[in-house]
């Protein structure tokens, strides 16, 4: 499978970052652009199930409608590689962009940058998969060189899937693949097994001798899509939160009327049509009730959640070289604060859902 590429979009060709530039990412210190109140904004998204309603927002100019109503204009930009989209907000280029829980803490905020989890748009409930070749025992892993997105919650998923047959990293190599080119690697001979997310997953699962041996599905609620901004900016500028959030909500209230020209563009954006999507949203836990979104912010599960995932990211080296423990990134929810409390880089912001359901 190709990555759509349709002309309505706006895309960057950037290139991947080696496995060296990104783990140089995650211990660099970047001081954002002093932000201020202003009317132009951007934010970037990749291809993933969960954040194709990003597409069809853009080009049937869902945002720029409730960007024209707080009087703000708003960039979508898509970027045709995941990790090179949450760089490009790393270094201020764009003030949002789509990104999973761990992967908002474990570069923008270990590189400085106080982000704020906008929206909750999803969790993973099938759309990560990890595929062996010549087998359909996840056991038989061991011993593999496993192409991922590495560092990525890809890798976080791979070894949640290790645990649950009593192994670990230390019984497999994993090689740092690009979400782009993963599809084209499991087709070569050598490549042995891979962790993918949707639509690659789909694509992969497809092929010949493809064996899905875990999903997602087993850790419901651990991996979780969001739209991240820029804490700053988004203080001093509440009206692209509230753009974002009411041209979110008003796509997700397309999907959950099942309406077929809304869900054919998706699929076309995506690379698939209408039942292929169909396939890959019912993989994927859409909190399409933003009631739901809110309670899931404001849980105390949240919290643990988070704290599971940076004690992984310690563990892995993700937190920095120096990074004592777990706790040197505080994390800030409705229900608590994980962490260093004078060092809060990644907060979970409820209030600009709340505000959008007060007003319906």
């Amino acid at each position: 499978m190709t990555r759509s590429n349709r002309s309505a979009l706006k895309s960057l060709s950037l290139a991947p970052l080696t496995a060296a530039l990104l783990a140089s990412s995650l211990t660099m210190t970047i001081t954002p652009t002093q932000a201020q109140e202003r009317s132009d904004f951007s934010v970037c998204w990749s291809i993933y199930a969960g954040w194709m309603p990003w597409s069809y927002a853009d080009v049937e100019g869902v945002v720029n409608k409730w960007a024209d109503e707080y009087g703000i204009s708003i960039d979508v930009v898509q970027v045709n590689d995941y990790v090179e989209s949450i760089n490009q907000f790393t270094s201020g280029n764009v003030d949002g962009c789509a990104m999973t829980n761990m992967d908002a803490l474990t570069i923008p905020s270990v590189s400085g940058v106080d982000s704020t989890a906008l929206i909750i748009n999803d969790y993973s409930n099938g759309n990560d998969g990890i595929v062996l070749k010549g087998s359909d025992d996840l056991a038989d892993i061991a011993g593999r060189q496993v192409n991922l997105v590495q560092f990525s919650v890809s890798h976080y998923f791979l070894a949640r899937a290790l645990e649950s047959v009593g192994l670990t990293e230390r019984d497999i190599e994993t090689v740092n693949t690009s979400d782009a080119d993963i599809v084209g690697l499991f087709a070569s001979d050598t490549t042995e097994a891979v962790a993918a997310w949707n639509p690659q997953l789909g694509a992969i699962e497809d092929m010949a001798d493809s064996n899905v041996v875990y999903t997602s599905a087993e850790i419901p609620g651990e991996i979780l899509d969001m739209m991240v901004v820029n804490t700053q900016t988004l203080a001093d500028n509440p009206a692209l939160g509230h753009a974002l959030v009411g041209a979110w909500y008003e796509v997700m209230g397309l999907i959950e009327a099942d309406d077929e020209n809304a869900l054919g563009i998706m699929a076309d954006a995506a690379g698939t049509d209408i039942d292929g999507y169909r396939q890959q949203l019912a993989a994927t836990y859409l909190y399409t009730d933003p009631a739901e979104a809110i309670a899931l912010m404001e849980s105390p599960e949240l919290l643990n959640t988070m704290q599971r995932v940076a004690e992984f990211s310690f563990q892995h080296g993700l937190l920095g070289d120096m990074a004592p423990n777990a706790e040197v990134v505080g994390i800030e929810t409705p229900s608590g604060v994980f962490g260093d409390e004078s060092n809060v880089q990644l907060r979970f912001d409820p209030s600009f859902t709340q505000a959008y359901l007060d007003a319906q």
